[in-house]
This record gives structure tokens, C-alpha cells and sequence, in this order.
């Protein structure tokens, strides 16, 4: 089975991520961030992926330290879920449309991690939301998850739209890069190891 369990605690917050890739979609969130929590479902959803989010953070300051720090601890999971990456695939990409938006996604896992992320947020804030979070999530995740991340929001002109795009389309990219492809034997890597 594909799955891990992690705890991440600080000064400024108290993460708890249960990550199943092989799951069925399924998500319990509880991140104090109700943005957060519908962004991370869309992830489970059309990753295919069991998720469970539990956090206490400093959001008295604000949600920066709680998002950042998810995102960390989502890495953390991703990684130690996916082990040696014998038989994966290893990259995966979509592009996920909502009405007026479009966001194409790539991802290679690596090991090596790097974040390119373009998205001209139309607006500073989805409801409470600050959108410059949406990186800080991103940025924490490939960080430990030691993954390669293109990020491209395409158009849009409603900034829930735009992030919500993000997000499935990151969810589905995953789920293309951690399928077993059965004709791959080993790391797919002429390394040897990713």
C-alpha cells in the first residue's frame, strides 16, 4: 500500500496528514482554512487520492504559517508514499478548464525541486483567502516532496476560478505521475534512481 502518515508540530502549528494514493477520493479536512479545505479536496477528488487534513495554527496572525505549513506536510506524506518510485510513471500533466478559466499543470517527480508557478490572480482575495498563499502551499510541497512543478494558470477572470483550476489540474498531474505503468521496470530513470 501506498501510504503515509505524518505529524508536523511547531510553534506555529499542529499538522496531521493521512495520504493514501491508491484511495478512492475520499477527503476529511479540518484546516481551520475553509478555502484551504475546498482547494485540498479538489486534490483527493481528481488525484484519486484518500486525504486527511487536521491542523491548529496561529490563524489568529493569519493563515500563512497553517498553508505553508500543509503544504509541507502534504510533501512530507507525498514522499514517503511513494518510496523508491519503482514502476511509475514519473510525470504527469493536465489541463483543467471551469467556465471562463484554464490551468495546465506539470509534474515530474524528480527529486529535485523546483516550482515555476504563473498565475496573474484577477483579484488579492478569494473571500478571507489571501492569494499569494497558493504559492506558499505549492512552494512548501514541492520542497518535501522533492518534486519538479510547472504551474500555468492560462486564463481567467474570476479568481476563484483560476485557483480552483490550480488545483485539479495539480490533483490530476499527480495522479498521471504516480500510476504504475506496467511496461516500466524499475525507476524510470537512466539514473537509476530518482
Amino acid at each position: 500500500m501506498r501510504e503515509a502518515q505524518v505529524t508536523r508540530n511547531t510553534h506555529e502549528t499542529q499538522i496531521s496528514v493521512r495520504l493514501n494514493l491508491d484511495g478512492s477520493g475520499r477527503s476529511t479536512l479540518a484546516t481551520g482554512v475553509p478555502f484551504l479545505d475546498h482547494m485540498l479536496d479538489q486534490i483527493a477528488r481528481h488525484g484519486v487520492f484518500d486525504l486527511e487534513v487536521s491542523a491548529d495554527g496561529d490563524l489568529h496572525i493569519d493563515a500563512h504559517h497553517t498553508v505553508e505549513d500543509i503544504g509541507i506536510t502534504l510533501g512530507q506524506a507525498f514522499a514517503k508514499a511513494i518510496g523508491d518510485k519503482k514502476g511509475v510513471r514519473r510525470y504527469g500533466h493536465a489541463y483543467v478548464p471551469l467556465d471562463e478559466a484554464l490551468s495546465r499543470v506539470v509534474v515530474d517527480l524528480s527529486g529535485r525541486p523546483g516550482i515555476e508557478m504563473k498565475i496573474d490572480f484577477v483579484r488579492a482575495r478569494i473571500g478571507e483567502f489571501d492569494v499569494d498563499l497558493v504559492h506558499e502551499f505549492f512552494h512548501g510541497f514541492v520542497n518535501h516532496a522533492q518534486v519538479t512543478l510547472h504551474i500555468d494558470n492560462l486564463r481567467g477572470d474570476n479568481a476563484h476560478h483560476q485557483a480552483e483550476t490550480v488545483f485539479k489540474a495539480f490533483g490530476r498531474a499527480l495522479r498521471m505521475a504516480v500510476e504504475l505503468d506496467p511496461r516500466t521496470q524499475g525507476v524510470p530513470s537512466t539514473k537509476g534512481s530518482l
